[in-house]
């Protein structure tokens, strides 16, 4: 693995993903009491905000069309930029509407670098190596989310927030010009479609990712409420929870890719499933709070095992379609970003159990589908 370290299209996103993962933990970290304290918003104004959020990530098919002007890598670079400027902007609009659309210019930056991130690590790296690529960068990205909560968590004591977002934001601007200057292009890839690209033999590469999306959503919306309304885990507990969710993720996320490797993505992905069955059975049922803090771990553990999904992709897909077809299925696993939590809401108002047994059957259904996987030997 030492050479793939010192491949330049590593280290372009190894530099871009810190990049990332600083900009979109610091407006995570911040943005709640921000709204609340500074810019005076109400429940419904949050609601929207983050509604509005998950529309970039809805619409990265469009970034097929946007390479037809400017180089995929060039993109990547590009988004950082925007998500930079997003958060940086952001403290210096404290409104309903200047929080729409500093949100907006951030969210297009992260969920555009997501999907070019992924379109080049598979294009770049082979199937023997990308699942521990993968892994690494997630790894970094792990690891960066701890770096700057504590960096946050010591700096607000005298930085104002208007101040915090623009430092951070300027630091990721700075990241973006440092990657308009690189180069890290090999000519002998394979040139990729420029158009979108949907494929019946893709069928099941696109019914994995909306299931993973779809299940992810639950997870994110009702998880941490779940614990905070049934269970009243304290900001404090949350916090060292995603403290401990990171620490270990930092060092499994490695060796997620290296068992993608040995094992394939059918036996991975089997694993991944057959444990989300039970964990999301158990959120609706267990009444331990120390159960329900491991739970919520395991959940953040094998939500990395999704990386063979991809890995899956790069194996069955044409080597041409894999920019499209990246864009396409991030787009597919934000359909359910804009439906999920507004029925999962309804849904815990009758009995919130209901959201939980319905993301333990959606894993149950991702479970016999992954038995379909089938690749051919390299």
């Amino acid at each position: 693995m030492k050479d793939i370290v010192k491949a330049p299209m590593y280290r372009y996103l190894m530099v871009l993903t810190i990049a990332s993962m600083v900009g979109l933990q610091t407006w995570r970290t911040l943005f709640n009491n921000f709204a609340v304290d500074v810019a005076h918003l109400q429940g419904n104004h949050i609601g929207m905000i983050q509604a509005v959020r998950e529309i970039p990530g809805f619409l990265a098919l469009l970034a097929i069309f946007v390479i037809l002007i400017i180089k995929e890598h060039k993109l990547s670079a590009l988004s950082i930029f925007f998500l930079g400027a997003g958060v940086a902007l952001t403290g210096l609009f404290p409104s309903y509407m200047g929080l729409l659309v500093t949100t907006l210019i951030m969210s297009f930056g992260f969920h555009y670098y997501e999907t070019t991130n992924q379109s080049l690590t598979l294009q770049y790296f082979d199937r023997e190596v990308s699942p521990w690529v993968f892994g690494k960068l997630r790894s970094y990205g792990a690891a960066t989310n701890v770096i700057i909560g504590l960096i946050i968590f010591g700096i607000s004591i005298f930085l104002s927030y208007k101040q915090i977002y623009l430092l951070i934001g300027i630091m990721i601007v700075l990241a973006s010009v440092w990657a308009f200057a690189q180069n890290p292009t090999n000519e002998n890839i394979i040139p990729q479609r420029k158009k979108m690209i949907i494929r019946k033999k893709y069928g099941l590469f696109y019914l994995l990712t909306f299931l993973s999306g779809a299940r992810r959503q639950i997870f994110v919306a009702f998880a941490v409420f779940l614990l905070v309304k049934n269970f009243k885990f304290s900001v404090q507990e949350i916090t060292i929870l995603f403290v401990i969710n990171n620490i270990v993720n930092y060092f499994l996320s490695p060796i997620i890719g290296k068992a993608i490797i040995r094992y394939g993505e059918r036996k991975v992905l089997s694993v991944e499933y057959t444990t989300l069955v039970f964990v999301f059975i158990a959120y609706a049922y267990i009444e331990s709070k120390l159960i329900i803090a491991v739970l919520y771990i395991i959940d953040h553990i094998v939500f990395n095992f999704a990386i063979a999904i991809k890995t899956y992709f790069q194996k069955v897909a044409d080597p041409r379609d894999i920019a499209p077809s990246m864009a396409v299925g991030f787009t597919i696993n934000h359909i359910a970003a804009v439906v999920i939590p507004a029925i999962g809401g309804l849904l815990w108002m009758i009995n919130y159990r209901i959201p939980f047994l319905a993301a333990a059957a959606m894993s149950l259904i991702s479970l016999l589908a992954a038995q379909y996987i089938k690749v051919r030997n390299p």
